[in-house]
């Protein structure tokens, strides 16, 4: 049982991470070689605290709204009402947490940073994280034990993962340097 209150606790911990931590599959497929856990406990746990992990870093990432200037959260809000207009939200969360190899620390702080509602973010990243700890757990079987070590720090120190996690962290501040208003006022089909 106390393996369980770990993996929650970890996948929880590494979830709150603005930047930089291992990926979560990389963790339970880790979890599924070297202990006796059930196979569907550690995607279901691992769903669960990876969601309520990225949903408190979002709350968190919230607060921060108070101390960007006027400016910034009024370009932020034209931004939401952009990128909500007309069922897109929809679409936007389906193809961000389903199907994209996009960090989504990042993601959850944008959708934040611009008031976003939480809960169907929430939701879609739990489907996308549900089919993808599904398929990583489930073929960790095939996968030998001695080979999780090296991936687990090769995530963490690749230059490709790195480079993408710091690319990700500029474009959420350049998404609040667009002037949104501007395309607003230069796109007439917006209404």
């Amino acid at each position: 049982m106390s393996n369980y209150f770990a993996l929650v606790g970890l996948v929880f911990a590494i979830n709150l991470l603005p930047a930089f931590a291992p990926p979560t599959w990389a963790i339970l497929v880790f979890y599924k070689l070297n202990t006796g856990l059930n196979t569907f406990a550690i995607i279901a746990l691992g769903v669960l605290a990876s969601s309520s992990g990225r949903y408190v870093l979002a709350l968190a990432t919230r607060r921060l709204r108070g101390r960007l200037p006027v400016k910034q959260l009024e370009n932020l809000e034209k931004m939401r009402s952009v990128l909500s207009r007309r069922g897109r939200g929809v679409i936007l969360y389906f193809l961000f947490f389903v199907i994209s190899p996009l960090p989504s620390a990042q993601i959850f702080e944008a959708a934040a940073l611009m008031n976003a509602p939480l809960v169907p973010i929430t939701l879609a990243f739990m489907v996308g994280r549900s089919i993808s700890y599904s398929l990583s757990v489930i073929s960790a079987s095939t996968l030998k034990s001695h080979a999780m070590g090296p991936l687990l720090l090769d995530s963490l120190k690749s230059p490709w993962g790195i480079g993408l996690q710091v690319i990700c962290l500029l474009g959420i501040y350049g998404l609040m340097k667009i002037d949104w208003f501007k395309k607003a006022r230069t796109n007439p089909q917006s209404n």
